[in-house]
């Protein structure tokens, strides 16, 4: 028969491995259930690890792939050559030598008449039937005589000057006495009033706008070369030229500018030339350049 001090002893040592069995639970309880907070670091963790890393597309150096795409075109020798390039709805542009200065022949056209609406807007009147008329002689025809009754109307150079200031072209400087066709521009200036007509922040008016892109989308006939050559389609433009033998060497300055479409997207473009040898090399060269302008927008990412 057991002693009651045995009893004791046994009782105590039971209950030591009751503890330790009961430590031994909790221990291995804690071990397999983390608390929540570290499984919910854990889960986040791997949703961060499934999520594919976003890929952006290269950014496509317009700059450069024009610079390169003009520097192939074959330019007469003695021949310049300028583009300037802009994407309305993107904002993107790209130039060429476009801050060179040229003759601006009769693409100063569009600047006389966008002066001449400028001044008209600043007296609240439209334009009187005269100056409509002359206006539409002027862009759509090309018409001399009609040009130096605006450019007179304007202010001639100082005038146009004005004018150009509140235009933002900043290279632009207005013919002697009333040779408007010496008045000399750069590619650059020439985009900025193009801007200022199609696009939407304008010193000029939205009825201002449109009447000058009706009339530079009514070119006569014999005349409707140049940028439009870039354009898809035979209506997918709008657009003047200019076009002028110098007496002194006998060369030509051939110019254009205007708004195309092609590829769904709308651009302006400038390309200013001189010291060509014919008036038809010098379309020829300006449509070649003004191709390849535009192209440098409308295919350089699928390339």
């Amino acid at each position: 028969m057991e002693s009651p001090g045995a009893r004791r002893r046994v009782f105590a040592s039971l209950s030591c491995l009751a503890v330790l069995a009961a430590g031994t639970a909790v221990g291995a309880a804690y071990a397999t259930d983390p608390p929540r907070s570290g499984i919910r670091a854990v889960a986040g963790a791997r949703e961060e690890a499934s999520v594919e890393p976003v890929v952006r597309p290269a950014t496509v150096d317009r700059q450069a792939l024009l610079e390169k795409a003009v520097a192939a075109v074959a330019v007469p020798e003695g021949a310049r050559v300028s583009v300037a390039v802009l994407d309305l709805a993107s904002g993107e542009r790209a130039g060429y030598r476009d801050g060179l200065s040229f003759d601006t022949a009769s693409i100063v056209k569009v600047d006389i008449l966008a002066a001449l609406l400028l001044r008209a807007q600043d007296t609240g009147r439209s334009l009187s039937a005269a100056e409509r008329a002359y206006a539409t002689a002027m862009i759509e025809r090309s018409d001399n005589a009609s040009a130096s009754a605006l450019w007179r109307a304007v202010g001639r150079a100082p005038g146009l000057r004005a004018a150009n200031e509140r235009l933002g072209l900043a290279a632009t400087v207005g013919g002697d006495g009333m040779l408007w066709g010496l008045t000399r521009t750069t590619a650059a200036d020439q985009l900025t009033l193009l801007s200022q007509v199609f696009g939407e922040d304008s010193a000029l008016s939205a009825a201002s706008r449109a009447y000058v892109r009706g009339l530079m989308g009514r070119i006569a006939e014999g005349q409707r070369w140049g940028v439009s050559a870039a354009a898809d389609g035979s209506t997918a433009w709008a657009l003047k030229n200019g076009w002028l033998p110098r007496s002194t060497t006998g060369l030509w300055d051939v110019n254009s500018v205007g708004r195309v479409t092609a590829g769904g997207r709308e651009y302006v473009v400038a390309v200013l030339s001189d010291g060509n040898g014919t008036q038809a090399a010098g379309v020829s060269l300006v449509e070649t350049v003004a191709k390849a302008a535009v192209g440098v927008f409308g295919g350089a990412e699928a390339s």
